[in-house]
């Protein structure tokens, strides 16, 4: 048996205009699937590279989109851990979001707790589990210590911040506009630097008298990578999880001596790669929602048939936050 859904497709690689929508089946589950309606979409800027061709898809056509929170409509054989009925959220990148109904495996799924909302779910699952690892998995993090975030607006690093300044971490943030250092302060920076316009490497050193942070971390790459590692206090960490700005130079690990640094650039999927692994860092995401330690509601909202016009707004960075499709 399968069931009909409406799903915006690519079949081909170029600008906004390659997502059309369309009639698409989709088969009932099989052992250890579910089949998810899809009520609320999220939008991140890696669907942009998978439509623009920057990373390939597994073939055309291809329904991009790998975030949404939906209701639980079937369910395969030995499926235990969900229920026709219960809402959940997902986020692996596999694709297959754009779509009014979406296969998925049951133990890639969490169920959203009564307190938060669809909205909610799907607009910070994917950009909350990493903004958690990075807090606090990748480097041993304490109330009082100083770190330096690169893109400090962007959503990732307003949830970042918010979890950090609540657990008792000075963030100081860098930005790429003044309408963005409004955003990364109100998210709870302690200090904002414009790195188009500022040296921030002199200004982190002037802010912290000298000694530098306990870790950056760093999506920017190129523009930011070797200054990022010169702020590093002694025994500090480089935490580089994305390249906006391209490949960052090559470097020779003896240049980390001096100061016994330590370089790492860590992934989401191997943080959450078990159901355990992924229950635990989804329940953690969910207390911090709950009892506000971060603030995740969407900040643009469009209508499912609006996906055109939601890809150009964040190809051209219009978007700050989070962005969401309502199906």
């Amino acid at each position: 048996m399968s069931n009909m859904a409406r799903a915006a497709r690519i079949h081909r690689y170029g600008p906004p205009e390659v997502l059309v929508f369309e009639e698409v089946e989709v088969p009932s589950p099989g052992a250890g699937q579910i089949l998810i309606r899809n009520t609320v979409i999220g939008l991140n800027f890696v669907e942009v590279y998978y439509r623009r061709g920057t990373f390939p898809v597994p073939a055309f056509p291809a329904v991009l989109g790998n975030e949404a929170a939906g209701v639980v409509e079937a369910v395969g054989e030995g499926v235990t851990t969900v229920k026709v009925g219960d809402r959940v959220v997902y986020s692996d990148d596999v694709h297959g979001a754009y779509c009014t109904l979406c296969l998925y495996p049951a133990d890639r799924v969490a169920i959203v707790p009564d307190g938060i909302s669809d909205r909610q779910a799907a607009s910070s699952f994917l950009k909350g589990l990493t903004a958690r690892y990075l807090l606090k998995e990748t480097v041993k993090l304490e109330a009082g210590d100083t770190v330096l975030y690169h893109a400090a607006a962007g959503g990732v690093g307003q949830l970042f911040t918010q979890w950090a300044t609540a657990l008792g971490i000075r963030v100081i943030g860098t930005v790429s506009s003044e309408e963005k250092m409004t955003i990364a302060l109100q998210s709870g920076c302690s200090q904002v630097i414009n790195y188009r316009t500022e040296d921030f490497a002199s200004q982190v050193m002037e802010l912290t008298g000298g000694i530098g942070v306990k870790a950056v971390f760093d999506s920017v790459g190129k523009d930011t990578f070797v200054d990022s590692l010169s702020v590093l206090q002694p025994r500090g960490t480089l935490v580089v999880f994305g390249k906006a700005s391209g490949n960052p130079p090559l470097i020779n690990p003896f240049d980390l001596a001096p100061r016994s640094l330590s370089l790492t650039w860590p992934v989401l999927p191997v943080y959450v790669a078990t159901p355990r692994q992924l229950a635990d860092a989804a329940r953690d995401l969910f207390d911090a929602i709950e009892t506000r330690l971060i603030e995740v509601e969407p900040s643009r909202v469009y209508p499912f048939e609006q996906l055109i016009d939601a890809h150009r707004d964040l190809e051209e960075r219009r978007t700050t936050g989070s962005a969401i499709l309502i199906v």
